[in-house]
């Protein structure tokens, strides 16, 4: 498929360009600071608990926003940052939406590359998932009702976990503008700290695991997207809707980056397709 110098028909520099959502973006360092920004006003506002471990690992932390009365739903938010960058201290920019609407929220931290590999990674945020699903009810939260969220990389993490959930842990999941055909990343500047073999990208691509049954899924993507994170998109959006109920949106004023900011924000077209999606499953 590759002639060593790119992947179906584009050259090395076009698929470089095409995986490099800020190649469309005013600003990368603008959204990554923002994130900070708003996460840390997040946290100074509701106290959460904060490096709580799920696993062995060092790395496996997460913050958790509880909320009052018990038996609580809970998002959790997997960021993204190309499976090599971000943390969980940027990735609590949308907590504030969904305590007010009474859903605890968890950001979560996983190892990066390369000091960790990519089946270690999926690994990581699955053992999140069982911890969540076992603890729950020690910070009020129904085990019944978790729901993931992830952006980006952290949009595959979460199609990965869908895929791995045999005890059906997730009640509902939310993909934003994902990468879930792993190949042409191994043909593009992201493979160098990942190093990708063919048996790894299929291995970890969820475009060809994915069960036959689902539980609920919004998946969206910004207007402001690449060729290739269209296609990605469109791509999973039609396996998704052969197997379960899925909302597909297309956010036109939003872009690969600020996309995850309407997360939980009820006056957005992904907030209230996502909050609908709970409040729905909650109910039935």
């Amino acid at each position: 498929m590759s002639n060593g110098n790119g992947y179906r028909g584009f050259s090395r520099a076009d698929l470089d360009r095409e995986y490099s959502p800020s190649s469309v973006v005013p600003s990368l360092p603008f959204y990554l600071n923002e994130y900070a920004t708003l996460s840390a006003a997040a946290h100074n506002e509701h106290t959460p608990l904060t490096d709580l471990r799920y696993s062995a690992s060092p790395e496996a932390r997460l913050d958790l926003f509880p909320v009052e009365g018990g038996a609580s739903a809970l998002e959790v938010f997997v960021h993204g940052g190309y499976w090599q960058d971000v943390t969980k201290e940027q990735s609590a920019f949308a907590a504030p939406d969904f305590v007010a609407e009474g859903i605890a929220f968890a950001a979560l931290d996983y190892g990066l590359a390369p000091a960790y590999s990519l089946d270690e990674i999926v690994t990581m945020v699955c053992e999140a998932v069982a911890w969540l699903h076992a603890n729950a009810p020690r910070f009020g939260i129904d085990p019944q009702r978790i729901h993931l969220s992830g952006s980006s990389a952290g949009a595959h993490l979460v199609a990965m976990a869908l895929i791995r959930d045999d005890a059906q842990r997730i009640a509902g999941a939310t993909l934003l503008s994902g990468i879930y055909d792993l190949e042409p990343l191994r043909h593009t500047y992201v493979n160098g700290a990942l190093g990708l073999d063919a048996d790894a990208a299929l291995r970890n691509s969820p475009i060809h695991h994915l069960p036959e049954r689902l539980p609920p899924i919004v998946i969206a993507r910004g207007g402001g997207e690449t060729g290739e994170f269209i296609r990605q998109h469109d791509t999973m959006a039609a396996l998704l809707r052969r197997r379960n109920a899925v909302t597909e949106l297309v956010c036109p004023t939003r872009n690969h980056f600020d996309l995850p900011y309407d997360l939980g924000n009820q006056h957005t077209a992904l907030g209230k397709a996502v909050l609908t999606r709970i409040d729905d499953i909650e109910e039935g």
